[in-house]
């Protein structure tokens, strides 16, 4: 009798483990998207509160950007990350394309170095799949003299240098025509190119480079529309220019810079609190203070 009560005790107790071994993977069918069931944690965090989610700290976010102002602002935002435990990584670019590439190939998180237009554009040309997580900050482009000093000046058949990318050629053109330079075909607007040009009353000969020599060939035209960023880096300033953007033009909403990162990852908690730190009064005021109006911000 003892016997047999022994061995109905030990059925009874391999059932109940066996029972328990099972219920992990019964479980998570009930579980919602397919998660693994956990104990609730109490939060420290009060509801509704704007600190970074614990799930980023630790996180190290790589960025792409061009030197002057992105990498520059970039520098004032490792600092805010920092207070958050996130480690913000720096890499320079000189170009417009490798940004790009390299978060479509995930090998940056982000970048920051683009104006919405342009990423759209890309995305087109270039089969990626970027997505703006935040628009920062807007750079009036400006036209700069080189051999000739002033608009007054301007001769029948001057050259003007502008960029050679799609978007950023019609920004130029945009410019010129602000200007009263030349007239644009109607309806052009951000898609122009030089086949656009419908008048041409000095007959200027519009030279298209890559931006990022504009600056360097500024003495050998007469004058060039140059982007913000690289006006900065080359030492020229918005008063200097003899024309900028209108604040209140097409440009002003067409070419805001953004943050740029690959489509599914603008919700990530690292990237909302880049997002935060870059949109921060902090920055705003550092804007503001040293760019003197070339880079105005749109948050």
């Amino acid at each position: 009798m003892k016997k047999l009560l022994s061995l109905l005790l030990t059925g009874a107790l391999s059932f109940g483990l066996l029972a328990g071994c099972g219920g992990g993977n019964g479980g998570t069918a009930n579980t919602p998207s397919g998660g693994t069931e956990t104990t609730p944690v109490e939060s420290n965090t009060p509801a509704g509160s704007s600190e970074t989610p614990s799930t980023a700290e630790g996180t190290v976010l790589k960025v792409g950007a061009t030197p002057a102002p992105h990498a520059e602002i970039l520098e004032v935002v490792k600092d805010i990350l920092a207070e958050a435990g996130i480690t913000l990584e720096i890499v320079e670019f000189n170009d417009y394309i490798q940004p790009n590439l390299a978060v479509e190939n995930e090998e940056l998180d982000a970048n920051y170095f683009q104006h919405i237009t342009y990423m759209n554009e890309f995305n087109v040309s270039d089969g990626t799949h970027l997505v703006s997580a935040a628009e920062i900050h807007y750079e009036p482009f400006g036209l700069y003299a080189g051999k000739t000093a002033s608009m007054e000046e301007l001769a029948d058949g001057a050259q003007i240098a502008v960029p050679n990318d799609t978007t950023n050629e019609a920004r130029a053109l945009l410019l010129l025509e602000q200007e009263g330079l030349i007239t644009l075909k109607e309806g052009a607007g951000i898609t122009a190119t030089k086949a656009d040009i419908a008048e041409n009353p000095k007959n200027l000969d519009i030279v298209e480079l890559e931006a990022s020599q504009l600056p360097v060939r500024l003495a050998d035209v007469d004058m060039a529309v140059i982007n913000g960023n690289y006006a900065i880096d080359a030492g020229l300033k918005v008063a200097d220019a003899l024309a900028v953007e209108s604040a209140d033009g097409e440009a002003a909403t067409a070419y805001a810079n953004v943050l740029a990162v690959k489509e599914g990852k603008e919700s990530d908690p690292a990237i909302q609190a880049l997002v935060k730190a870059l949109q921060s009064d902090e920055v705003k005021a550092f804007m503001e203070e040293t760019y003197a109006g070339a880079v105005v911000p749109v948050f």
